[in-house]
């Protein structure tokens, strides 16, 4: 191909959105959930809650050193991985269940690349003004010393709530306070400072820079979500029967033939991903409905009844068309897809809190030794020996007595005691030799193999627990 004519590109070079402000009912929505979620996030590691002069006072702690989960009173041990499974199974039910009720309802209201994004747009727009002139600024091509100015404290305003973000983040993996003063001494674990910066920079980079580059090409959910909707999912749409033919119309002004939109694009003015609505479902609408408090205001100020651009859902357009009202809001959303994501969700809830409730407190695993199964010892004897992990939730240090139940022939030995009974400290799994004897003759099976159950039991509490083995060895 000659120079002249040049190959085309395969990218598209990205236009800058710079949202206009809007407010509304959904605008401060959008608000009190960011405030919520924010709070959150930054407050929660500091929570205390009083487990006990050994445990750690943080309501929310996850203590890999020691691999424990902490949720206000719940603690989660390694082996109980299947809760925080069950969790993430009921987040992705969730997910599905508003989608399908209400479209990307959770990527405008509360995905955190939203909530960041929308609190960088705020800041922006605080120091560099609101659309008009973030454009005229972001169109000058000369590097002034206001432009200067403004871009500094920008990037320095977004820089340190990207390290807040990180900074955040690292809280819930230590003591908060202890962390605190050794980051600020210099003196906390390399780990803690690189994952504060890569946190810093992931969100200077993204909330202020890529925006709606993630929803639109790094977020997967775009491409899923239709799978969850149907034409009963209530989401943002344009009347199109109502305000087409577009046209300008100033207020009171009636035009024979023409719609109630009079192109003003106020709704292209406020999206964050710099769509227009009025051509349609797109990919890139993350639902957050800003664009209806601006046609609203819109429509108030010429006149006009709201509604243009709206919540609705397709199976309700026919009977729009023919001036009837649409269907009760609860019809969408009560619909069989919706009511089995709502059971799921529910079961797997119900699930989850049986088995929180039913747990023990304390637990045994038995694992035989295997090299050799048994011994024969110098009177006859034989012995097995086993490695039995016992596992002491509480917050207090427990005695725990072992005993076994099988052959009465059999008897129980400690190693590093002469007594059945061993002390666990607190929130902590020892792992015990234990040894079964049977004497000379006395083993029952001639297959080489006798059912044994070994038990523990908390002497305070009287709780017990059991584990089943087998003790390896033929009677002669």
């Amino acid at each position: 191909m000659s120079d002249s004519n040049p190959a085309p590109s395969l990218y598209a070079a990205r236009e800058p959105i710079f949202p206009r402000r809007v407010s509304g009912k959904f605008r401060n929505l959008k608000w009190y959930i960011m405030a919520v979620t924010l709070g959150i996030y930054y407050l929660t590691p500091w929570i205390r809650w009083d487990r006990g002069p050994s445990l750690p006072d943080q309501a929310v702690l996850l203590d890999l050193a020691n691999r424990r989960f902490y949720f206000f009173w719940i603690e989660i041990w390694p082996h109980e991985f299947y809760f925080v499974a069950g969790l993430l199974i009921m987040a992705g039910l969730g997910l599905f269940l508003f989608t399908s009720a209400l479209g990307r309802v959770w990527c405008g209201y509360a995905c955190p690349q939203t909530v960041w994004t929308d609190l960088f747009i705020q800041v922006e727009r605080w120091i560099e003004g609101d659309r008009n002139a973030r454009l005229r600024l972001h169109r000058q091509k000369k590097m002034d010393f206001r432009k200067a100015r403004l871009r500094i404290t920008k990037w320095v305003a977004w820089f340190l709530i990207g390290l807040a973000t990180g900074g955040a983040w690292v809280f819930y993996f230590a003591d908060a306070p202890t962390l605190a003063y050794d980051l600020v001494t210099l003196n906390a674990h390399p780990i803690a400072y690189s994952t504060m910066l890569i946190l810093t920079a992931t969100t200077f980079l993204f909330g202020g820079f890529a925006r709606e580059q993630i929803c639109i090409y790094a977020c997967p959910w775009p491409r899923i979500q239709a799978a969850m909707m149907d034409e009963d999912t209530l989401t943002v749409g344009y009347r199109d029967w109502r305000g087409e033919p577009r046209g300008k119309l100033k207020k009171g002004q009636v035009a024979k033939g023409q719609g109630d939109c009079i192109d003003c694009m106020a709704c292209v003015n406020v999206c964050p991903t710099g769509i227009d609505i009025r051509e349609g479902q797109q990919m890139e609408c993350i639902t957050c409905a800003l664009c209806i408090d601006a046609c609203d205001d819109v429509m108030a100020k010429i006149g006009k009844p709201r509604g243009l651009i709206d919540y609705m859902a397709l199976s309700d357009e026919a009977q729009e068309r023919a001036g009837k009202p649409p269907q009760n809001i609860w019809k969408h959303i009560l619909r069989p897809r919706t009511i089995m994501y709502t059971g799921l969700w529910s079961l797997v809830g119900v699930g989850l809190l049986f088995a929180l409730f039913i747990r023990s407190e304390i637990e045994l695993t038995v694992a035989p030794e295997r090299n050799p199964t048994f011994v024969t010892l110098s009177d006859g004897s034989i012995r097995n020996t086993y490695d039995v992990r016992l596992r002491n939730k509480h917050g207090e240090d427990r005695v725990f007595k072992l005993s076994i139940k099988g052959d009465p022939a059999m008897r129980l030995q400690l190693e590093g005691t002469d007594y059945h009974s061993v002390n666990v400290p607190a929130d902590t799994a020892l792992l015990q030799r234990v040894y079964i004897v049977s004497a000379k003759g006395a083993a029952p099976s001639q297959s080489g193999s006798t059912p044994v159950r070994i038990w523990v039991e908390d002497l305070i509490t009287g709780e017990r627990a059991h584990k089943d083995t087998s003790f390896n060895g033929k009677g002669n």
